[in-house]
């Protein structure tokens, strides 16, 4: 059972990020592609925009592969602790903990899974267990 509560989180988590990615990168999802990502980014003093939209994208888009598949658990979990870092550090932190108000709260639980998973491994339906 521990196995399957595993592959679960590692799919949730990992197609979730993986959306995530592909809004930033190609606009797909309702999302905004590199150059409005970029331009939002740029509003809020992340510079170069496109540029980090690219990195940021990329980064949950590979992170979330990883997770998924159970392959490179811990560069996939990296990436996506990373990624959530960065949210906290530039857009999240300043309004507190609290999700209702915009705060981090959402992004130190999905580090928390991350990092969890990243610890005591993908489980046994993984690509590199």
């Amino acid at each position: 059972m521990m196995n399957l509560g595993l592959l679960i989180i590692r799919l949730v988590i990992g197609l979730s990020f993986m959306g995530h990615g592909t809004q930033k990168l190609f606009g797909w999802f309702g999302g905004y592609g590199l150059k409005g990502t970029g331009g939002w980014l740029e509003s809020i003093g992340v510079k170069p925009g496109v540029f980090m939209a690219f990195l940021a994208g990329a980064g949950e888009l590979l992170g979330g592969l990883l997770f998924a598949t159970g392959f490179l658990t811990p560069v996939g979990a990296a990436l996506i602790i990373i990624t959530m870092l960065v949210a906290i550090f530039t857009v999240h932190g300043k309004n507190g903990y609290w999700a209702t108000a915009n705060g981090y709260e959402y992004n130190l639980m999905l580090i928390a899974v991350a990092l969890g998973v990243a610890l005591i491994g993908p489980g046994a339906y993984a690509l590199l267990p």
